[in-house]
């Protein structure tokens, strides 16, 4: 489930608390939900939305608080105890602070109230992200050096991945990757102080071939992007969105772990065909 579908279901969770069972929200009930600590949560839903889910559920409370006083008459009390106000006192203010009407003048037929209505994700969005725990994991493969910031590693690293398809390497990957589903890596390595080292791997336990190199990574959250296209333009599509959106915000600390693409198998040529881009985070608690 991505994080449209997720957050579609928390709101509607909100929804369901606060207009029909009319109980708190539960914080844990929400993480759950979500995939992760309610602390992240919070930040990613502040990130993709430019408001705080506590500011969020305030005015959803507000909005119905005031739907109640219009078409009701019930007492402000009752209303205060209703949306979690822990007094009248308190609830009024925070009524007057949102409408710039009390609750009493808010009954009066020209009082005209703010209103803010339930946000909805059912629109997909063009890159499907989720959180993903993964326990620790071996990658086999064939290695390329490189130097450092050389213009020329965008000719180069293409050319390696045309190499390892003539000469039987991406298959022979393709078949001893033991992922679900089974896909082959790409990853950016540090070599030393000048050059890094790129990699075309996949998840397996398999004993290395002469020529091939290992790398273990450990367990890890992972943010990871669906990337839905021909190849190379939907993994390059993945990264413009990383860089020129998702990044802008980012709302995780990176862990010290590599980057990595991740390409099915299938027709690479083919529209419906699914790599994907992962990101190492720090998931703070």
């Amino acid at each position: 489930m991505n994080w449209n579908e997720k957050l579609q279901t928390i709101l509607d969770y909100v929804e369901e608390h606060l207009q029909r069972r009319e109980e708190p929200i539960n914080k844990n009930e929400i993480a759950e939900m979500a995939g992760c600590s309610y602390a992240l949560f919070q930040k990613i839903f502040a990130y993709m939305n430019e408001i705080s889910f506590a500011e969020y559920v305030r005015n959803r409370k507000l909005t119905l608080a005031g739907y109640d006083l219009k078409s009701s008459n019930i007492k402000v009390i009752e209303l205060s105890y209703k949306y979690g106000y822990d007094s009248p006192t308190s609830f009024t203010k925070a009524f007057q602070q949102f409408h710039g009407v009390t609750p009493k003048a808010a009954r009066m037929m020209d009082a005209q109230l703010k209103i803010y209505p339930k946000m909805s994700f059912t629109k997909a969005s063009t890159i499907a992200w989720r959180l993903e725990k993964k326990p620790a994991f071996r990658l086999i493969g064939k290695s390329l050096k490189l130097r450092a910031e050389d213009e020329q590693n965008y000719q180069l690293i293409p050319a390696f991945w045309n190499q390892c398809q003539q000469d039987g390497t991406t298959f022979q990957l393709m078949q001893k990757s033991e992922g679900n589903p089974p896909g082959i890596f790409g990853l950016f390595d540090q070599y030393d102080e000048h050059s890094i080292s790129y990699k075309i791997m996949s998840a397996s336990n398999a004993a290395l071939q002469a020529d091939w190199c290992e790398v273990t990574l450990p367990a890890q959250t992972w943010a990871v992007f669906d990337c839905y296209g021909t190849q190379p333009d939907a993994i390059q599509r993945g990264w413009d969105f990383l860089h020129n959106e998702w990044l802008v915000k980012y709302p995780f600390k990176h862990e010290d772990c590599p980057e990595l693409e991740w390409y099915s198998e299938g027709n690479v040529y083919s529209k419906d065909y699914l790599s994907q881009i992962w990101i190492p985070i720090i998931e703070e608690e």
